[in-house]
């Protein structure tokens, strides 16, 4: 399962999103304006830093969105 911390307006939130429709995957997305959602960010990764994917199937948390998408095209694609 995946989650993905995003802010709206972000452009590297969008870069991620947009691989994530490409690669047609499943994510839950968390936006960190909403209440408590950037506290719980700080909380896992540390920083109130967005992009951030969690993939709980493989224990892999990360931030960075070109790490982003290697991940995802390596581990992930169709």
């Amino acid at each position: 399962m995946f989650t993905l911390y995003v802010e709206t307006g972000c452009p590297y939130c969008a870069k991620v999103l947009q691989t994530i429709d490409e690669l047609g995957i499943s994510v839950e997305q968390k936006n960190i304006a909403d209440s408590g959602v950037s506290e719980e960010l700080i909380a896992r990764g540390g920083k109130r830093m967005v992009p951030y994917l969690v993939d709980s199937d493989r224990d892999t948390e990360m931030y960075e969105s070109d790490d982003i998408v290697a991940y995802l095209k390596e581990h992930h694609s169709a």
